[in-house]
């Protein structure tokens, strides 16, 4: 297994492989260190894996020595996890795109890990309303009273005082961020940053040292809807990043919540979206612990290291646009990737390879797009201009 995870920092350090793509690499040979071996027409076997990416993996590896890679990797990177580790959380396996490489620093709990310990998310605005601030604190205590564990991104407004209320009961937390385990994002939630690791858990798919970057958040959130059964949506304009994870949540078949609120508010607006969308509400602490405690425990089957996506797992339609697309809007340093999406159905790792980008930057930038109405997503990672 130590020889496994060795191929595992070796294949994330190729550019062009993104989570989704290695999964498939992984799914397909079974092993990370047989697929390092493979030749290239053996390579082409693996689907989305094109010659011009097959070009980039042969050239990317030769130069490589991943036990090499690894042990330079482990000196600032000390604590992580890959899918092959048995450690690695099960509810994460279950997603399209795991994380190759998952950072952790503080207290792990196994349980937790294996799925056995119920987690929920709470996400929403940077900028709550009092209603808001007040709804997060309580559902943060009573989840945490009850036993649950709180996922949020540890950003400021809902995210970070989900965290607190959540420890103000000496309830178990966990951060997933955005950047490197050793920044703190924001700066002033230094002291959060380090009650969470003394008492829960802080995540990152990103090695020490990546700084606050726009494009790394959108992706972040799926790591937050994948460690969680269910999302809670407690305030998010209509074109928050909070939506972002509910339709991970929708992706991953997992439930979302959303607080309701006056029409009114601009703060709810996503939600009341949500709400007219399938969402079910909150409307008493008492009433959502009881809709979470019906919610399925992990499948046995699924604790195995596979990463079939859940059977029968579907796409819930993207929202509707309100405005008009303004196409003139697109930076000229994104033009390369909006030319590479075409009006028909265009595979994810194509947009890759034809925009020249990292799988991560146009990931979370296809996400942004679509949130702002400019494409949608169709099933199978496939991606059309509206």
């Amino acid at each position: 297994m130590v020889m496994e995870r060795y191929y595992w920092v070796g294949w994330s350090q190729i550019k062009g492989i993104g989570p989704v793509l290695l999964k498939r690499i992984w799914q397909h040979f079974g092993s990370l260190e047989v697929a390092w071996q493979a030749p290239r027409e053996v390579l082409g076997e693996v689907e989305g894996l094109g010659g011009k990416l097959i070009d980039k993996v042969m050239a990317g590896r030769s130069p490589l020595n991943p036990e090499q890679v690894y042990e330079q990797h482990l000196k600032k990177n000390p604590q992580f996890w890959t899918p092959a580790d048995a450690d690695y959380p099960k509810l994460l396996l279950e997603i399209p795109s795991p994380p190759p490489l998952l950072y952790y620093r503080g207290r792990v709990n196994g349980l937790e890990n294996q799925g056995k310990i119920p987690a929920i998310a709470m996400v929403g605005t940077r900028h709550p309303t009092e209603h808001g601030k007040r709804w997060t604190a309580k559902l943060g205590r009573v989840l945490g009273q009850s036993g649950f564990t709180v996922v949020s991104g540890m950003a400021k407004g809902i995210d970070g005082i989900a965290h607190t209320a959540c420890l103000e009961v000496a309830g178990r937390t966990i951060a997933v961020l955005g950047t490197g385990l050793d920044v703190v994002y924001p700066a002033n939630h230094r002291q959060l940053y380090d009650k969470i690791t003394a008492k829960g858990l802080i995540v990152s798919e990103y090695p020490a040292g990546t700084k606050p970057d726009r494009s790394n958040f959108p992706a972040r959130n799926r790591i937050i809807a994948g460690l969680t059964r269910a999302t809670l949506v407690i305030e998010a304009p209509t074109r928050s990043g909070s939506l972002i994870t509910s339709r991970y949540a929708n992706e991953f078949n997992r439930d979302v919540y959303t607080l309701p609120n006056s029409p009114e508010q601009q703060q709810s607006s996503g939600c009341l979206d949500l709400i007219r969308r399938g969402a079910s509400m909150i409307l008493s602490e008492k009433g959502l612990i009881e809709d979470l405690g019906g919610l399925p425990q992990l499948d046995e089957s699924s604790m195995q290291l596979s990463l079939l996506p859940p059977e029968g797992a579907a796409l819930k339609p993207a929202p509707d646009i309100v405005r008009p697309p303004d196409y003139s809007q697109i930076p000229k340093p994104l033009l390369p990737l909006w030319q590479a999406i075409s009006p028909e159905a265009t595979p994810f790792d194509l947009i890759v390879v034809q925009s020249g980008m990292s799988a991560d930057r146009v990931s979370a930038t296809l996400l942004q797009w679509e949130l702002e109405g400019l494409i949608s997503q169709l099933p199978g990672m496939r991606y059309r201009r509206l």
